[in-house]
């Protein structure tokens, strides 16, 4: 009797567990199904997918990519289309954070019952609206590979948060992808999206966050002079810099983008000062554009000596920041401290899979403070005055930019050019950066790019 009892006890158990967990795995099924059908094990399906796939449009209702008679087609415009392909994709999920990549269960009508097998006249209307312009992704494309450059451009409303133009290189023409062959370079990075995925050494970009850093915590950082002799010794090594700058304030030595102002600047400053700034900024945390995530600046001195530390302080050592974090530095300087938060997808219809909707909650929605609205107006004078004074307005022919270049060593023996800044103007508030790999003085290099993506994009949010 009581061995009768204590079997039933366990069958009882046994087939509690079991339609728990069947309960269990039927829910994670309904939930999760779209995710698992486009694993790369399941790429075959959605690679099937595309051939019946939804409209992708960029803000204008250009169409970047449609399914006709079963074939994908992308934009007649050979520029467009490579401009695009970061963010578009290819007929692959090669390029993982391109949307044909992140939301193909949705393009493709998959349904967690049917799989697939929905008849095409059963299948919702599945388009995606993007807030790229593509004339202004195309000029910015062309600004890069006509000069032979390779990296990323980003250009973002720092009101709303609509990103009109994101560029990566190298690039392919999704008609021809490239055979990646083992050991030939010439592909080397190009499924990579620079924009979204990529960290480069910031170079003298990092000097916003130094000046911060000192205008909150240094007394009179404004009217402070130092001495440039080109060089100086800091914690026993050789900091150098271009050239001799002689006796500069904090504003004349960001528009000369003197390394010896600002490698004393974190010195003074100290480890867990320049920490503390670089967090509040950003670095060491982790940003997301719609669903996909920013790959992480980092700061680390928690093993700089002092001179390593001097040159933490000008965007080198082991400073590493992503583009697109960058502009959003430059969102919350001219917002007053707060960034924007930024997104590429504007609106999506009627996909059949709920987990394939996509959430536009974060449209203008601003993100943690990063400085106060007085250290804001300080750095926006001083980027200001850096264009004005010492690059020149023609630089941005008919546009008000406050910005700041760099050139980082990258170790290789080769330099990235960097521009990084925002459009002053309450008519068209544009944050941008721009990263040129090996593109040496960021001036020469980043510089005529992010004319060329500003122009484009002022006529988009303009309309002139």
């Amino acid at each position: 009797m009581k061995k009768s009892l204590i079997r039933s006890v366990m069958i009882w158990f046994i087939a509690y567990a079991f339609f728990i967990g069947l309960g269990y795995f039927t829910v994670r099924l309904i939930i999760h199904s779209s995710e698992w059908a486009q694993m790369p094990m399941n790429a075959h399906i959605s690679v099937t997918g595309l051939a019946q796939a939804g409209i992708i449009y960029d803000r204008n209702g250009n169409v970047l990519a449609q399914s006709i008679d079963g074939d994908r087609v992308y934009s007649d415009d050979y520029s467009t289309r490579l401009a695009m392909l970061h963010s578009v994709g290819d007929d692959s999920t090669n390029i993982s954070t391109a949307v044909q990549s992140m939301y193909r269960t949705g393009l493709t009508g998959y349904n967690f019952i049917l799989g697939l097998g929905l008849p095409e006249s059963f299948k919702s209307s599945s388009d995606i609206t993007l807030t790229l312009d593509s004339n202004a992704c195309a000029a910015a494309y062309n600004a890069m590979v006509s000069r032979g450059y390779n990296g990323a451009c980003v250009v973002y409303n720092y009101k709303t948060g609509e990103i009109i133009c994101k560029v990566s290189t190298p690039a392919y023409d999704p008609y021809a992808p490239p055979e990646i062959i083992e050991g030939d370079d010439t592909y080397e990075g190009v499924y990579l999206d620079n924009v979204i995925s990529s960290t480069y050494p910031p170079g003298s970009t990092f000097k916003i966050i130094t000046t911060a850093a000192a205008l909150d915590n240094i007394n009179n950082a404004e009217e402070r002079y130092l001495y440039c002799e080109g060089s100086k010794i800091i914690g026993g090594q050789v900091v150098t810099c271009v050239e001799p700058h002689g006796e500069i304030n904090l504003k004349q030595a960001m528009a000369e983008s003197c390394n010896i102002y600002f490698a004393e600047l974190a010195v003074e400053l100290g480890a867990d000062k320049m920490t503390e700034y670089a967090e509040m900024f950003g670095c060491n945390k982790t940003f997301t554009v719609d669903d996909n995530t920013l790959a992480v600046s980092k700061y680390d001195v928690s093993e700089a000596d002092t001179t390593a530390l001097a040159w933490s302080g000008v965007g080198q050592y082991t400073d590493m920041v992503n583009p697109m974090h960058m502009a959003m530095i430059c969102s919350a300087i001219a917002n007053g401290g707060t960034p924007t938060e930024p997104y590429m997808i504007e609106s999506v219809t009627s996909f059949l899979n709920y987990k394939d909707l996509v959430s536009n909650s974060t449209k203008g929605k601003r993100g943690e403070r990063m400085m106060s609205s007085t250290t804001a107006d300080k750095l926006s004078e001083i980027m200001r005055y850096t264009v004005s004074d010492h690059y020149g307005d023609s630089m941005f022919e008919g546009l008000a930019v406050a910005a700041k270049t760099g050139t980082a060593e990258t170790g290789t023996g080769a330099e990235d050019g960097w521009i990084v800044g925002f459009v002053t103007e309450e008519d068209c508030p544009l944050a941008f950066a721009v990263c040129v790999e090996h593109g040496g003085f960021g001036y020469s290099s980043a510089g005529p790019v992010a004319n060329a993506a500003l122009q484009a994009s002022a006529i988009a949010v303009r309309g002139y």
